[in-house]
């Protein structure tokens, strides 16, 4: 029985979205890191993707890290004066 003529087609179309996928998670991995790292860079967060911020923010105090929200806004306050 000779092969279905879209079952390379949907092999390739499936390759393509895991790539997508892992592209996605490894971004997120970099830019939690990066925000994770650095204060200011957050600051940057803060200025251009607020809610980006806000996200990272949540999932800290969701896992447990609390007070970051109050440094960072703190230190800036500091910053600007």
């Amino acid at each position: 029985m000779p092969p279905k003529p879209l079952e390379p087609l949907a092999k390739r179309v499936m390759k393509g979205v895991i790539v997508l996928e892992l592209v996605g998670v490894f971004g997120a991995y970099g830019l939690f890191h990066m925000m994770n790292n650095s204060q200011d860079f957050r600051n940057t967060m803060n200025r251009r993707f607020p809610s980006v911020l806000e996200v990272y923010y949540q999932s800290n105090e969701w896992a447990g890290i609390n007070g970051l929200r109050e440094k960072d806004q703190d230190a800036w306050a500091a910053k600007r004066d």
